[in-house]
């Protein structure tokens, strides 16, 4: 079976390389791309994101990929995004009132409410909504790792939660749009079996 084609969108946020090294090391032709012609002959599409929405937003825009990945995300081709990646799905968030998200899930990201520490940075365990596709095998005692400060609402799509101060979204999943609150290419095995179960979707669409 020939490795699907992965483009993981480089829009100048974050550590880009080490999703594209994931992604390759579960079976996948992962690669960096910059351009929307990669963007749409891909098999699937990847949106990383790290740090402000705001500055992930505008990079976004002003890398000339937003209309190209928003096809994407509309295209019945699968789709990941990872961390800020996943926020920008959304509408809106608070952490950048004015600034657009992509608009593909309904909600606002907020702040993570309670008297919890911000970010959460730490390993956190993972339940899991029955017929996940995202998170197949994973359904019991599954740990990952987070890093952020604000989230996305919990909805229809969301796909799995965590607790920290309540129920936290930690995953969201609509047909072959997926999304991952945690770094699942920094969440040892049950990360790279997640980005595995997206090769997979890859490789079977």
């Amino acid at each position: 079976m020939s490795k699907p084609f992965i483009a993981v969108v480089d829009y100048g946020i974050g550590n880009l390389r080490s999703a594209e090294k994931g992604l390759c090391k579960v079976g996948a032709d992962a690669r960096l791309v910059t351009g929307p012609a990669d963007i749409a002959a891909a098999d699937g599409v990847v949106l990383p994101g790290v740090g402000n929405f705001g500055r992930c937003s505008e990079a976004l825009s002003g890398s000339g990929l937003w209309a190209a990945t928003l096809e994407a995300a509309c295209s019945g081709r699968p789709f990941l995004g990872i961390c800020v990646g996943m926020q920008l799905l959304y509408e809106r968030s608070e952490e950048s009132p004015g600034i657009p998200g992509l608009s593909v899930f309904e909600g606002t990201v907020s702040l993570l409410a309670g008297d919890v520490r911000r970010p959460q940075m730490q390993w956190n365990a993972l339940e899991v909504a029955p017929g996940s596709r995202l998170l197949e095998g994973f359904e019991e005692n599954a740990w990952v790792y987070f890093v952020h400060s604000y989230s996305a609402p919990v909805g229809k799509e969301t796909a799995a939660t965590c607790d920290y101060g309540g129920p936290v979204a930690a995953a969201a999943e609509a047909g072959p749009v997926w999304a991952t609150q945690f770094h699942p290419e920094k969440s040892s095995a049950v990360g790279l079996g997640v980005l595995a179960n997206f090769v997979a979707a890859c490789n079977s669409n």
